[in-house]
């Protein structure tokens, strides 16, 4: 009998809930709002109905393999807490696992959403090739996993993979982590806006606007095109750490701003090669490129972790 495994993807404005196949088969998506405003109880019972309306509807068909949820911040492993989650501000130190289990009435494996969209593109997208792989996302913040031997990495407590808060500039901007000079605080869509901010080109441009208008000719595009350069060479410093630390065959960036990537990736590959021996080393060995999942991966991965646990 075919077999299936229930993934869920819970972000701060979206939850999404597929049904997908061993072969990685999209069966079916189930997508909605999340509304936080409503509380906590209100969209763990829409994301319980919907995972079930899932099951019963393929269970009668399938094997079914288990529920895996990616969701976002610090996750406590060992008990399935919330301890973190800045877009969910009512989960803090919230038995999640416990809570969907609970209502469920059966096992469900809570992974960290970065984590999860990380072993995505690992079963699913551009590190199927792979072992071992690290990943960065590029979005408000910056967030990361990494996957070792087919599995993702934790560390001791669950918290490996902040690769947001590297230290890219000693001098930098403060960050909310007590450090300075953090990646995400030089490279994320926020730091975006705020070098599109100080550079005069407009109060609240996104990412996307910035990268509009690097395409421009004139002074406002030789800024924009500024801005990606720094964005390049700190991602580049980062990334210098991370394969000289880690060696691995694979460094992938996702999120929302790879539309930029011709912009800051020929300063991003450059400052690798003049920080990094080990990427000197191994030149047709050691690989940086996107991700191909998009959206998708941390519903994929999620979904994979049944299988993987077992």
């Amino acid at each position: 009998m075919d077999a299936f495994a229930i993934g869920v993807d819970l972000g701060g404005t979206n939850l999404r809930i597929a049904a997908v196949s061993a072969d990685g088969t999209l069966l079916e998506k189930i997508s909605s709002d999340t509304d936080v405003a409503r509380g906590r109880d209100y969209v763990i019972d829409d994301m319980c109905r919907s995972i079930s309306n899932l099951t019963n509807r393929f269970g009668a068909s399938r094997r079914f393999t288990g529920i895996g949820i990616g969701v976002p911040g610090i996750i406590d492993l060992q008990t399935g807490m919330v301890c973190k989650a800045q877009n969910l501000p009512d989960w803090r130190n919230y038995p999640v696992k416990q809570e969907i289990e609970r209502r469920l009435g059966t096992a469900v494996i809570l992974e960290n959403d970065a984590n999860a969209a990380c072993l995505g593109e690992k079963w699913l997208g551009a590190g199927m090739g792979v072992d071992d792989l690290c990943m960065l996302t590029l979005g408000t913040g910056v967030g990361g996993g990494m996957v070792l031997q087919k599995r993702i990495w934790h560390g001791m407590t669950g918290m490996a993979g902040e690769l947001g808060h590297i230290s890219v500039d000693p001098d930098g901007i403060v960050c909310g982590c007590g450090n300075q000079g953090c990646l995400e605080k030089h490279a994320s869509a926020t730091a975006v806006t705020a070098m599109a901010r100080l550079m005069q080109l407009g109060e609240e441009l996104s990412s996307r606007e910035v990268f509009e208008l690097a395409q421009l000719t004139g002074e406002a595009g030789e800024k924009a095109r500024t801005i990606w350069r720094v964005v390049g060479e700190m991602l580049g410093i980062a990334l210098a750490t991370l394969i000289n630390a880690f060696n691995f065959p694979l460094y992938l960036l996702s999120g929302g701003m790879l539309p930029a990537w011709e912009f800051f990736e020929p300063h991003m590959v450059r400052t690798v090669r003049e920080r990094s021996f080990t990427f000197r080393a191994t030149p047709n060995e050691t690989h940086i490129a996107q991700a191909t999942l998009g959206n998708e991966a941390g519903l994929y991965g999620a979904a994979y972790l049944p299988w993987i646990e077992k």
